[in-house]
């Protein structure tokens, strides 16, 4: 799948790298009065961990919301190979505690793109969340309100409705934020054993152990790409505390 958007000036795109399940360039994207994001290039390598991390404000939420085809550009290019769309996981504050949805019917939720909102599910549906629930070990919580989990089976909730939609690439935004220490470590490890079960992951992150321990890092100042690459190159005591004494 191709995707490009227009631009203010014609410019050239270099060759799409297979191992490159995404590729933005001259990317641009904001909201009525408001730009967000300022002609960001780069792409995401296939079969990694990519964190996106900056300060509040840099634009993190907003590229993920790009990416995953919720945000439209105001101009830049962006290029997806790949025949299934991202699967986006929001933050859990934008899924609200009081919708009486039980764990199955959130993760039955992922296949609405796949069957629609109105159609019932057949047993490939079933069977797709029901994998779902376990991989995430929830398939016990199924039946349990969203509202009654604790933060980090909540997480897992919604993670298991993005592996619902069969994406081999998982967008994240905040995941393991406001989850105390043994529901982080839980999260981490399911998302790197998903990375080596063939998904490539993208998670936006304010914590910098979870963005050190990724495979590749974007690393955003005011809507700005101030550094890409390997963590131990990008997250330098330099950089850091370069855009960090900004705010």
């Amino acid at each position: 799948m191709k995707i490009m958007f227009n631009t203010p000036h014609p410019s050239v795109t270099p060759p799409l790298d297979r191992n490159a399940p995404l590729r933005f360039s001259d990317l641009c994207a904001g909201y009525p009065g408001r730009p967000v994001l300022h002609q960001l290039s780069g792409e995401i390598a296939e079969l990694t961990m990519t964190a996106l991390v900056g300060p509040n404000g840099s634009g993190k939420s907003t590229l993920l919301g790009v990416l995953a085809g919720v945000i439209k550009p105001t101009s830049g290019d962006l290029l997806r190979t790949g025949d299934r769309p991202p699967a986006f996981v929001p933050q859990r504050g934008a899924v609200g505690d009081t919708l009486p949805l039980t764990v199955r019917q959130t993760v039955e939720m992922g296949r609405w793109a796949e069957r629609g909102p109105w159609r019932r599910l057949n047993a490939r549906d079933h069977a797709t969340v029901d994998a779902a629930l376990d991989r995430l070990g929830i398939g016990d919580l199924a039946s349990r309100q969203l509202g009654e989990l604790s933060g980090g089976q909540r997480q897992r909730a919604l993670i298991a409705q993005g592996l619902a939609q069969e994406s081999d690439l998982l967008l994240l935004d905040e995941p393991t934020t406001g989850l105390d220490a043994e529901a982080r470590d839980r999260i981490r490890s399911l998302l790197t054993a998903l990375v080596s079960d063939g998904v490539t992951i993208v998670q936006a992150t304010h914590d910098l152990e979870v963005a050190r321990a990724a495979d590749a890092c974007l690393l955003l100042q005011d809507g700005r790409l101030a550094g890409q690459g390997r963590p131990n190159q990008v997250l330098t005591t330099s950089s850091l505390t370069r855009i960090w004494q900004t705010i």
